[in-house]
C-alpha cells in the first residue's frame, strides 16, 4: 500500500511541474481530464463492460451494410413463357431461348417448335417479365432488376450511403446537443424498425427510399457508439478502445454469411439482421452518457453520479471535493452550449485541419471499398469470398492498436496510407509485363488492402481526439460526408477499366499516397488529454511535436505502456 502511495505521489508532482509550464486554459483543459480518469481510473471492470457492449452494436451495422452483396446476387433468367406455352416444360422452355435474354420471339402460335426456330421473318420484343434460376428469392427477381433495370441495383446502394453520408453530419450535432446515449439508443431503434420494413417492401422504389432512411440511422449507431466508448475511457486506452471497437465487424461479415447461407430468402435474410437489434434497446439501463460531455455542459451533478457508480466497479474511492472540482468557468457553458457545423470552419486552424480530415477520410474510404470491390470481382464462392473478407480484418485491425500505442497517431496513419498507394501502384506494372503474374499482382492489391484497413481503424480514433468534446461527434460526423461521396463513387471507379484496365488502381494508388501525406500537416494527439471546450483548441495546426522531438510527453506516455 505504501508502494502505490508512493507511485501515485511522484506521478501527482509529475503532473503538477507539467501543469506549471502550462498556460491557464491548458491547464483547465487537462485538470479536467484528469478528474475523470483519475477518480474513476483509466480503465475497468466497469469501461471493460460498457465498451465491450457498445461494440456489439457494429454487427448489425456491419450486416446491413453487406446485406445487399446478398440481396442482389446474380441468378440466371429468362423471358417468363408466353400463356400459350405454359405447358411447355422448363428444359425444353430453356432450349428455345435466344443468346440475349431480354428478347423473346413474337408469335401467335401455339406450336413451340415456331418459337424454337431461327427464322428471319420473326419479330423480337422485348421481355416484360422473367424466370429466375435457383432457390428462394432476391430483390433482382423480385422486382425484375434484369436487362433494362439492372442499373437499378447500384442505384439502390448509392442511395444507401447517401443516407450514411448525411447521417453522419446530422447525428452528430443531435449527439453534440442531446447527448450520446440518447442519440445512440434512438438511432437503434429506428434502425430495426426501418430494417424490418425493408424486408416487406412490396416495390422497388419504397425499398430504395427505406435502404436510404436505413443509411441515416445505421451510422448515426456506429458514430454515437463509437464516440461514447472512447470517452468512456482515459490515457492509452482511448487507443485500445477506439481501435477494438471495430473488432465486431469482421465478426459481422463472416455471420451474415452463414445467416445468407441458411436463408436464400433475401426477405428473411433481412428479417435476421433487423431483428437482433432489438435486444440493444435494453442497453438504456445499463449505458450512462458520457460523463466528459455533460461535463463540458456543466451538468455537474449527473457527472457525479456516473463517477459513483463507475468508482464501485472499479474498487476506487472518490476524492471528497470532487463536486468542486467538476465545475466547470461559465464562459465554457455559454460557449459550449451554442456550437454547430460552423465552428469546424470558425477560425483558421480549426478550417484547416478539418478540410484536411475531409481529404483523408475520401482517401481512405475510396481505396478501402476500391480494393474490396475489386477483390469481389475475382468470382470465387460468394459466402466464402464474405468470410474471408472478415478474416483478413483481423489482423489488421491488432496490428493497428500496437503500430498506436508506439507511434502516436499521425506518422502509422500517414505510412499505411502512404504503403497502400505504393503497393497498388507496384500492381499497375505487373500487369503489364504479363498475365501469367497474376499471383504477385494479387499479393500488391491484398498487401495495399491490408494497410488501407489499419488506416480505417486509425483514423476515427485520431479525428476524434483532434476535435474538443464539445464538437467531437459533429467533426466525426462531418468527416463521413465526404467519406459516405466516396462510397458513390466507387461502382464507378471500376467503369474506368473501360478507358484503360490501369485507372481504377492508378486513382486509388494516387489518392492514397496524397492522403497520407497530407496527415502530416496535423498535429500529434497520442500522448495529450482529449480537449473539452473550442478555446482549448491548438492555436496551430503546423506547429505540433512530432514522435521523435515530443521527448517529455513521450516518456510520461510510455510510463502507462510498460
Amino acid at each position: 500500500m505504501n508502494e502505490i502511495q508512493t507511485d501515485n505521489e511522484e506521478e501527482n508532482d509529475t503532473s503538477h511541474d507539467r501543469l506549471l509550464q502550462m498556460p491557464e486554459e491548458s491547464k483547465k483543459a487537462e485538470n479536467e481530464e484528469d478528474i475523470i480518469s483519475k477518480s474513476i481510473g483509466d480503465f475497468g471492470r466497469w469501461q471493460l463492460l460498457l465498451t465491450f457492449i457498445l461494440s456489439l452494436v457494429n454487427i448489425p451495422c456491419t450486416w446491413h451494410i453487406f446485406a445487399p452483396t446478398f440481396h442482389s446476387r446474380d441468378r440466371d433468367f429468362w423471358c417468363e413463357k408466353p400463356t400459350q406455352f405454359q405447358f411447355v416444360d422448363f428444359d425444353q422452355w430453356e432450349n428455345c431461348q435466344s443468346s440475349d435474354h431480354c428478347w423473346i420471339t413474337q408469335t401467335i402460335s401455339d406450336n413451340i417448335s415456331d418459337l424454337c426456330t431461327n427464322n428471319t421473318d420473326t419479330t423480337m420484343v422485348r421481355c416484360t417479365n422473367w424466370l429466375f434460376a435457383g432457390e428462394g428469392s432476391t430483390i433482382v427477381s423480385d422486382f425484375q432488376l434484369v436487362c433494362d433495370r439492372k442499373k437499378l441495383i447500384n442505384l439502390s446502394e448509392m442511395m444507401f450511403l447517401a443516407g450514411v453520408a448525411v447521417g453522419g453530419l446530422v447525428s452528430g450535432m443531435v449527439s453534440d446537443k442531446y447527448g450520446r446515449k440518447k442519440t445512440l439508443i434512438a438511432s437503434v431503434f429506428m434502425q430495426c424498425s426501418l430494417g424490418t420494413m425493408v424486408a416487406f417492401a412490396p416495390w422497388f422504389e419504397l425499398y430504395v427510399v427505406l435502404r436510404c432512411c436505413l443509411g441515416f440511422f445505421s451510422v448515426s449507431v456506429v458514430f454515437s457508439g463509437f464516440v461514447l466508448a472512447i470517452e468512456l475511457v482515459g490515457g492509452h486506452w482511448r487507443t485500445i478502445t477506439g481501435i477494438s471497437y471495430l473488432f465486431p465487424v469482421s465478426l459481422g461479415y463472416c455471420t451474415i454469411a452463414g445467416l445468407a447461407y441458411l436463408l436464400q430468402d433475401w426477405r428473411h435474410l433481412q428479417l435476421a439482421v433487423s431483428l437482433p437489434g432489438v435486444a440493444f434497446l435494453g442497453t438504456w439501463f445499463l449505458l450512462p452518457e458520457s460523463p466528459r460531455w455533460l461535463l463540458a455542459l456543466g451538468r455537474t451533478k449527473e457527472v457525479l453520479q456516473i463517477l459513483e457508480t463507475a468508482a464501485k466497479w472499479n474498487n476506487k474511492e472518490l476524492p471528497s471535493n470532487l463536486d468542486k472540482q467538476l465545475i466547470p468557468e461559465e464562459g465554457d457553458q455559454e460557449e459550449n452550449k451554442n456550437v454547430g457545423v460552423k465552428d469546424l470552419f470558425k477560425t483558421a486552424p480549426m478550417r484547416t485541419k478539418t478540410l484536411i480530415l475531409f481529404l483523408i477520410w475520401f482517401g481512405v474510404y475510396l481505396v478501402y471499398y476500391g480494393l474490396v470491390l475489386n477483390i469481389g470481382n475475382i468470382g470465387g464462392n460468394i459466402y466464402v469470398n464474405s468470410v474471408l473478407t472478415g478474416l483478413v480484418e483481423v489482423p489488421a485491425v491488432a496490428l493497428s492498436i500496437f503500430i498506436l500505442i508506439k507511434g502516436g497517431r499521425r506518422w502509422p496513419l500517414a505510412l499505411t496510407m502512404i504503403f497502400s498507394g505504393i503497393f497498388a501502384a507496384l500492381a499497375i506494372p505487373v500487369s503489364w509485363i504479363s498475365q501469367d503474374l497474376q499471383w504477385l499482382i494479387t499479393t500488391f492489391t491484398m498487401t495495399s488492402k491490408f494497410c488501407i484497413s489499419s488506416s480505417n481503424a486509425i483514423m476515427p480514433v485520431f479525428t476524434a481526439e483532434l476535435y474538443p468534446t464539445i464538437i467531437r461527434n459533429i467533426g466525426v460526423g462531418a468527416a463521413n460526408v465526404p467519406a459516405g461521396i466516396a462510397l458513390m463513387l466507387v461502382p464507378y471507379l471500376w467503369e474506368l477499366v473501360h478507358l484503360h484496365t490501369s485507372l481504377p488502381l492508378l486513382v486509388i494508388a494516387i489518392f492514397g499516397i496524397v492522403g497520407g501525406a497530407s496527415t502530416l500537416f496535423l498535429p500529434e494527439t497520442g500522448s495529450k488529454p482529449l480537449e473539452n471546450t473550442l478555446h482549448n483548441t491548438q492555436p496551430s495546426v503546423r506547429n505540433s511535436t512530432t514522435p521523435s522531438t515530443n521527448g517529455d510527453a513521450r516518456k510520461t506516455n510510455n510510463n502507462f505502456y510498460a
